[in-house]
């Protein structure tokens, strides 16, 4: 199966092709056409910096708290957790067993080295495709990655193999995160074409503007009175939450997307994926009040982060599946 989530930025000199560079101290790749310039992380393979070659503010819609720290003269920290990254095989905390084992939260890909195993250029495409393995789960993790000449788009195809003789549930969402500057209060709209939807469960959490554990109908969440509604679309201005979402994908489409709109700058940041592979979208809404604002655009396999024992144990919601089988020794895309 072939399959091309889409990530999109929307605002003349010939230049397709790759360099490696430093971001954050840590080693990474650009690889850039004519019309944008991505990074890419050597370790963890996350998305961490995205730009318009025509764009002089060089506006990076992801997100990466170690700068918005150093823009309020305090000193943050830079992880493989950032910008767009990947979460295989789990999304979601571990138990006390996998924790002894030395399996951490939301799956190895992004802690691993990525490997560069092929570079190709052909009719004004180019490609590079990386390769991390997953020791734990005995799983390969294989992305491609292209960009064509005069596209602002970026297309990515990913797929999981089964190292194991035995057929096994997994867990994989794409952890897109946007971050301030290009997030701000009363400036950016994030919208998308959802179908059932759910505020995360919760207790005791003062920080909360959305009601707990509470089904409805995107973007009119419920507020935490219970019967106010709260438009997630918009961030609040002035910020000081901290909430949680979780939506299947529209199942009338058979592609999901998601976008985020900074009016004041006119610029968009969009994803496109296939419902069938990532039927889930999270949206992860942290907005303190320092205002290094982060917002995750998370489609994937289940409708939060949670432990593989839990997805397993909830099997599905809204009649959705909450994981996909990934069968012994074969791939999923």
């Amino acid at each position: 199966m072939n399959t091309r989530p889409l990530l999109i930025l929307f605002a003349a000199l010939p230049l397709l092709g790759q360099r490696e560079t430093t971001f954050e101290t840590r080693p990474a790749l650009i690889v850039e056409n004519n019309k944008l310039e991505l990074v890419i992380m050597n370790n963890g393979g996350a998305f961490t910096s995205l730009t318009l070659k025509d764009d002089p503010a060089k506006t990076d819609p992801m997100w990466n708290p170690a700068r918005m720290a150093r823009e309020r003269n305090r000193q943050g920290r830079f992880g493989d957790s950032v910008g767009h990254f990947v979460c295989v095989d789990g999304f979601g905390p571990t138990s006390p067993e996998e924790r002894a084992a030395g399996y951490e939260g939301h799956g190895e890909a992004h802690k691993q080295p990525w490997q560069l195993v092929n570079t190709e250029s052909k009719a004004g495409v180019r490609s590079l495709t990386f390769r991390a393995r997953l020791p734990i789960m005995h799983e390969l993790f294989t992305r491609r990655v292209e960009i064509a000449e005069d596209e602002q788009v970026v297309y990515v195809d990913s797929s999981l193999e089964n190292l194991l003789g035995f057929d096994r549930p997994v867990n994989w969402a794409e952890h897109a995160t946007i971050g301030a500057p290009f997030l701000a209060p009363g400036k950016t709209v994030v919208d998308s074409a959802t179908g059932r939807c759910q505020t995360r469960p919760y207790e005791n959490q003062p920080i909360r503007r959305l009601a707990s554990g509470k089904d409805f109908k995107y973007p009119m969440a419920i507020g935490r009175d219970g019967t106010s509604l709260v438009d997630i679309r918009n961030v609040p201005d002035p910020p000081s939450s901290l909430d949680h979402t979780g939506c299947t994908v529209d199942p009338a489409r058979r592609l999901g997307f998601v976008t985020a709109i900074n009016l004041e700058k006119g610029m968009m940041l969009g994803y496109l994926w296939r419902r069938e592979e990532y039927p889930w979208l999270q949206e992860w809404m942290n907005y303190p009040a320092s205002g290094e604002l982060s917002r995750g655009l998370e489609f994937g396999t289940q409708p939060f982060d949670v432990s593989h024992r839990q997805t397993i144990d909830m099997g599905s919601m809204f009649g959705v599946p909450v994981f996909r089988w990934l069968p012994a020794r074969t791939k999923i895309s």
